[in-house]
């Protein structure tokens, strides 16, 4: 009879980036103060929201220290796509083909976005989207995914909202734009450029840091306060 048991060895060993991943998240603590964590701010431009033909063609982030902007620590590259169509989809991100078929490979990109990253916590504006990316590019390169837990602006704005209304009373009919950018001038924001990576993730950094304010002033002092109080949904991707 044939054995179908591949031997071990034709297992691929977790790539050590992926294995320090998991490590850095390991019973991991949501009851610290939201000073003691650091946060990355991302962003990814794509060629399409097609989960299984599209691709990243550019990550953009900045790191958040002490629920400060580290502007010396930011990241942005472009990112060369596999299928060369994909050049021609990119004008709304005003990057041209040449910009990107000069680019470095994602097997390149992703290893430096990770290690930037490191133990921070992702946060994005609708993060979720950005994460099935990422992770499907870590997938593809590592043979795994990330750890890093993530909070989503565009639920703490929403239930920021909740909160100035009453609470989970009916938003009363009004109909609220939870655009980046809507958000940005409703709130009095510095303002950046729209679909630019590093752009719409300075953007998100302040955006992020208002709203921890609010939620702050109001006595959520750690993650898990955030997490459970319920003002704000589930902030988990």
């Amino acid at each position: 009879m044939m054995n179908l048991l591949k031997p071990a060895t034709w297992f691929a060993a977790p790539h050590p980036l992926i294995v320090q991943n998991r490590e850095a998240f390991a019973g991991f603590d949501q009851s610290r103060p939201l000073t003691d964590y650091t946060f990355v701010v991302c962003d990814t431009e794509l060629t399409g929201f097609d989960r299984k033909r599209d691709e990243i063609i550019s990550i953009g982030a900045v790191l958040i220290r002490d629920l400060q902007i580290d502007l010396g620590a930011t990241f942005h590259q472009y990112i060369k796509p596999t299928n060369i169509e994909h050049t021609q989809a990119t004008l709304i991100h005003r990057i041209t083909p040449q910009q990107l078929m000069s680019a470095r490979p994602l097997e390149e990109v992703l290893p430096d976005f990770v290690r930037f990253a490191g133990n921070s916590l992702m946060v994005g504006h609708f993060v979720t989207l950005d994460m099935e990316f990422l992770n499907r590019a870590a997938r593809k390169v590592f043979g795994g995914t990330l750890s890093n837990p993530g909070i989503d602006t565009m639920r703490m704005a929403q239930g920021y909202r909740r909160v100035l209304l009453g609470h989970y009373h009916e938003e009363d009919g009004r109909t609220f734009s939870y655009i980046l950018k809507d958000l940005a001038k409703e709130y009095h924001l510095p303002l950046f450029n729209s679909h630019d990576a590093l752009a719409d993730a300075l953007q998100t950094a302040y955006l992020f840091l208002f709203l921890l304010k609010k939620f702050r002033k109001g006595g959520l002092l750690t993650l898990k306060d955030i997490y459970q109080a319920g003002r704000v949904g589930s902030l988990w991707y």
